[in-house]
């Protein structure tokens, strides 16, 4: 008789589905990957078949030229678009079904079925709701994957709508300036942007020009961001009493200096943590993430009640002997290539 879960195998560089040959987010090019969503340390081109939902295609398509025509008008690689909710069957009977994870436009948990075993595999994901993505959904499970990145009890991210409020006063007390934000280009900046219409803020919000192309993605997938200028097309005086957003490489890039005296902010989890702040010259410290926190990551897990959890791409241990102390079977993944992001 097969031992239970034997067809699942954690690799360093990505997760085997055995029956398949399929790796999950796998770390070097292979010849059939089901991806998660965009970000470099999941997703990357040159895989045979890559198989992911159509805004991650399209993501995949931008950043990584993933399944994009070549100087003879043709597509080297098979992009397979699944659908939330869709369920395909890969070859030795495995079901796949791709389900919102609440991270990025278009990320996915899957949902691998074999032998009447079901297996999750989270990607990264939140559960604070999110203007540019749909909400991540609890799937009752056997096995859950999930990540860790704030796996530790001292990240608690603070409402989204206080975060806003801090950027929009520091926006208010400096009307002669601007506020400089640093964010993610995938993903944070969005979110960012979004948030502040939601919050009112409805003047054009300024861009570095690396943050173009994603956002008009973002838009062509119905992403409504309102009115977006790119700095390099405006004066100094043109930009006084506004928020620009930028990568965070650019916060102390001399390309800042066309800036009206603008007040430096950064947005991402990591900003919990002092250090970081000050390590970067970070003034005002936003702190939004797009990965859950660890209040979010136990309840999940909670939710989901699977027989075992296994535990990748962050604080694991912590995260593992919570699971111990609450009588949940777990191990930890030891998968090679996840980073710390500006997230």
């Amino acid at each position: 008789m097969t031992a239970p879960f034997s067809w699942i195998r954690p690799e360093p560089w990505g997760v085997h589905v055995v029956p398949a040959d399929a790796w999950i987010d796998p770390g070097r090019a292979v010849d059939r990957a089901l991806v998660t969503h965009g970000h470099a340390d999941h997703a990357r081109g040159g895989h045979g078949e890559t198989i992911a939902t159509p805004e991650t295609l399209a993501i995949m398509k931008l950043r990584y030229r993933s399944g994009a025509e070549d100087e003879n008008g043709e597509i080297p690689t098979k992009a397979v678009p699944v659908e939330y909710g869709e369920t395909i069957r890969l070859p030795g009977g495995v079901d796949a079904t791709y389900i919102p994870a609440g991270h990025v436009l278009g990320s996915a948990q899957i949902l691998l079925e074999h032998v009447g075993e079901r297996v999750v595999i989270t990607g990264d994901y939140k559960r604070r709701p999110d203007p540019t993505c749909p909400p991540f959904e609890v799937t009752p499970c056997d096995i859950f994957i999930t990540e860790a990145t704030f796996g530790l009890p001292v990240f608690t991210h603070p409402p989204i709508e206080d975060e806003m409020a801090k950027l929009l006063k520091a926006r208010e007390d400096h009307p002669e300036g601007s506020v400089l934000v640093g964010a993610y280009a995938l993903g944070k900046a969005q979110r960012v942007i979004a948030e502040l219409r939601a919050a009112g803020h409805t003047e054009p919000i300024y861009l570095h020009g690396a943050m173009e192309k994603m956002c008009r993605l973002y838009e062509e997938h119905g992403v409504n961001l309102g009115e977006l200028k790119l700095v390099a097309d405006h004066s100094k005086d043109d930009m006084r009493s506004s928020i620009i957003v930028a990568p965070p490489s650019a916060l102390g890039d001399r390309w800042s200096r066309r800036l009206p005296d603008p007040v430096t902010a950064m947005a991402s989890g990591w900003m919990r943590v002092r250090g970081r702040a000050r390590q970067r010259n970070v003034q005002l410290p936003l702190i939004i993430s797009d990965h859950a926190d660890w209040n979010e990551l136990t309840t999940t897990i909670a939710e989901v009640n699977p027989q075992e959890t296994w535990i990748t791409h962050g604080r694991e241990e912590a995260l593992l002997r919570w699971c111990q102390l609450n009588q949940r079977k777990a191990r930890a993944l030891a998968l090679v290539g996840r980073e710390d992001e500006d997230e």
